[in-house]
């Protein structure tokens, strides 16, 4: 094992774990994603955002801004002195950097899923 597997691992689990977070949240709201918007600096990761594509099965779409948070308090403050009109003034300036969409066969999709949660089941009670 070399620290690319490692990294490699790190980046896929991050992957496995949204797709946890939005699974639960699908089963709560009953609402299916279509699209998977990211920000922040893990969306520099080809490999990771491709990955997120194909084992959620929906585009992941990145921004122009990736760190949307600190832009986010930017247009909250702009709005409050009036700098911005309204919302739709803001969503206008929301553009698409690049988007990636899932190429993983459904089989493949199902058998990692299978995998991911053996390995988060053996991370169980390993604690009296």
């Amino acid at each position: 094992m070399t620290k690319g597997h490692l990294a490699r691992a790190a980046l896929e689990s991050t992957a496995w774990q949204v797709r946890d977070v939005v699974t639960a949240m699908a089963l709560e709201s009953g609402v299916d994603i279509a699209v998977l918007k990211v920000d922040g600096g893990m969306t520099a990761s080809e490999l990771l955002m491709n990955f997120q594509a194909d084992v959620l099965d929906v585009p992941v779409v990145r921004p122009m801004v990736a760190e949307t948070t600190c832009l986010g308090a930017a247009y909250a403050a702009g709005l409050t002195v009036g700098f911005w009109p309204d919302l739709a003034t803001l969503r206008a300036q929301w553009k698409v950097d690049r988007t990636w969409r899932p190429s993983m066969a459904a089989g493949a999709r199902d058998q990692g899923a299978r995998m991911w949660g053996k390995a988060v089941a053996r991370t169980m009670n390993w604690e009296d």
